[in-house]
């Protein structure tokens, strides 16, 4: 092949390369069967609050993994988590989806109960909830549990 047809090849074969590790990465979270106390975090490597929930996490027994990636939209799909119980960040743990800022006693039970439901969601990010603490007063929010069809009902109130 001559030098002119190599160049123009590098940047397809550097797209080419950029999509696999895309997919790779991305393919991890619907292989990631974590056992009851490993958790798989996916979260935006800007997101400072994602950490603080794993800290959260890690001091009541869990093992954390954090993933950083810019296609959380694409994490959130894959783990079919409905669009309004959606949060920062997305975790794996137990053949269960963790959404958000779920205190690690409501993880903890579900893994316990083994209800059949595909996980849980602290929607949005309430204040005051694991990862969420500040000076400001604590919101009461709802754990919400969701299905595979995208039924949702409350699992615990806070």
């Amino acid at each position: 092949m001559n030098t002119h047809a190599q160049s123009k090849l590098k940047p397809v074969r550097s797209l080419v390369a950029s999509a696999l590790l895309g997919l790779a990465t991305l393919g991890s979270f619907s292989l990631a069967l974590a056992a009851d106390d490993e958790v798989v975090m996916y979260k935006d490597p800007n997101c400072g609050c994602c950490g603080k929930w794993a800290e959260h996490m890690r001091e009541h027994g869990f093992k954390v993994k954090e993933v950083a990636t810019a296609e959380m939209g694409v994490v959130k799909r894959e783990a079919r988590v409905p669009q309004a119980l959606g949060s920062c960040h997305t975790a794996k743990v137990g053949g269960y989806v963790v959404e958000g800022h779920v205190p690690a006693a409501d993880v903890r039970r579900m893994l316990d109960q083994k209800p059949a439901i595909a996980g849980i969601s602290a929607p949005g990010m309430p204040m005051g909830s694991p990862g969420m603490e500040g000076p400001y007063p604590a919101d009461r929010y709802d754990v919400v549990s969701f299905d595979a069809q995208g039924r949702t009902a409350v699992f615990a109130s806070h």
